[in-house]
């Protein structure tokens, strides 16, 4: 059976190792090995004891303990260890879904948001909840989320802190939220990848995990806490036969997680708060950058300064995002990504705030946009 191509993903691997100035990732700035041992207090050596065989299929006991940790009401018990973020999406697909069921997704998205949903259910079972652009900030509206609803919706699929716009609701709206979906026994899907990167103003938001036991929350140390490349996230189901049945799925996916990977994640959690806040001034440092580049702009850029996470959507007037990027990277050896990518349009793109490459990749850009307004 075919999927969707995934757009982002071939996007990057096309682009994101051989283009030296990049706007649009999603991550924050990352840290070395060695870098992560020192902080967490632990030594090469300790790494390289660890013994390469198979490991707890949730996954290791004391990883779950510190991920459990994170919430006020979940156990290490309802947490599956991933092999990969990712993954976690496919098994929630496929562990909680029938061909035909309904699926809204709220959009943009990340492709697999909405593709790996698509590919279980169909493409024609899948609708999307839209933000609306507002005057100064995007926005939702619930009276659409229930008007998407019918008696063949089976769940609700979230991201907040929202990738591509920044968006995070407020509690009062994710107490709502979470009413609707137990009110009509519906599950709420809540990608929280970028949880706890909240900025300056904005009210922080609980996980989905704490409102709601029809929550099924994905998070994760890629965005966050700038470890990507660990591989690293998990699932919360405190639904015991779902979480039985998304074990059976995983049997066929990676088994178990990677004993390098859940070394270094018992680390990372233990010196979270740390990896958390140097995430947060970056992106607060990039944030300021990118609001004056855009106040010099504005009769060709819409900014809704993003409330939460390292990414934000922007509104860029030329007839295609996606031919600018071609000549962008061609010519400049820049990067950004049309938000055509997310299910949205070409003429927007999304932007990211989290790496300490963004000031002089901004810098390139508006030179080359002077130089156009010159000639």
């Amino acid at each position: 059976m075919k999927i969707a191509p995934f757009e982002t993903e071939h996007f990057f691997a096309r682009y994101e190792f051989n283009t030296p100035y990049q706007l649009c990732n999603s991550d924050c700035e990352s840290v070395s090995i060695a870098e992560l041992l020192t902080l967490a207090g632990r030594s090469l050596e300790q790494f390289g004891r660890e013994r390469l065989i198979y490991s707890d299929s949730q996954g290791h006991p004391r990883l779950r303990e510190s991920i459990a940790a994170m919430y006020s009401r979940i156990r290490p018990d309802d947490v599956v260890v991933l092999g990969t973020p990712i993954e976690g999406i496919y098994l929630a697909a496929r562990a909680l879904l029938e061909p035909g069921d309904e699926v809204i997704v709220l959009t943009p998205a990340y492709d697999a948001l909405i593709n790996l949903f698509e590919h279980v259910v169909g493409s024609n079972q899948v609708k999307r909840w839209a933000f609306k652009a507002g005057e100064n900030s995007w926005e939702l509206d619930l009276e659409d989320l229930y008007g998407l609803v019918s008696s063949r919706t089976r769940m609700i699929v979230v991201n907040f802190p929202h990738n591509p716009t920044g968006h995070l609701p407020s509690a009062a709206f994710q107490k709502e939220l979470a009413d609707l979906a137990e009110e009509h026994g519906l599950w709420l899907f809540c990608d929280e990848m970028y949880f706890g990167l909240v900025h300056s103003g904005t009210a922080p938001l609980t996980s989905a995990a704490d409102v709601t036991k029809r929550a099924v929350v994905l998070s994760g140390l890629s965005k966050t806490y700038g470890l990507p490349g660990l591989r690293c996230g998990w699932l919360v189901i405190q639904d015991e036969t779902i979480r039985a049945n998304i074990m059976n799925w995983k049997f066929y996916t990676s088994i178990c997680p990677p004993v390098p990977t859940e070394f270094l994640a018992i680390a990372a959690l233990d010196v979270r708060e740390e990896l958390k806040n140097r995430s947060i001034t970056r992106i607060v440092r990039n944030l300021e950058l990118a609001s004056a580049f855009f106040d010099r702009w504005p009769e060709l850029f819409d900014w809704r300064p993003p409330l939460a996470g390292s990414t934000a959507l922007v509104g860029y007037r030329v007839p295609s995002v996606s031919d600018v990027a071609a000549r962008l990277t061609a010519e400049e050896g820049i990067l950004i990504q049309s938000a055509q990518m997310l299910g949205w349009d070409d003429q927007h793109m999304r932007i990211g705030l989290g790496r300490d490459g963004f000031a002089a990749a901004l810098i390139r850009f508006e030179n080359w946009l002077n130089r156009q307004a010159a000639d």
